[in-house]
């Protein structure tokens, strides 16, 4: 397994060891979930090519409207959007 130095600020690293976590581990996991993130961000750009090049771009219109959708959904706030 290949090693990596990383750099932490002094009041990470002191919050790290306060805690007793293991920095190792808990990077290993955060830099899995950022590729994934980076992953998923990379395949809706990829659909949403493939569905314009499909049904064409939205007008003004439609953007305006899926916009208004979209922060009505997140105003409600993630345990009330069902």
């Amino acid at each position: 397994m290949p090693r990596v130095q990383v750099y932490l600020p002094d009041d990470l690293h002191e919050q790290l060891k306060r805690r007793g976590l293991p920095a190792s581990e808990l990077l290993q996991i955060a830099l899995r979930a950022e590729l994934e993130r980076q992953d998923a961000l990379d395949a809706t750009a990829d659909y949403l090519d493939e569905l314009a090049t499909e049904v064409g771009e939205p007008t003004d219109r439609q953007r305006t409207h899926a916009d208004a959708i979209a922060r009505r959904i997140r105003e409600r706030g993630l345990g009330q959007a069902g």
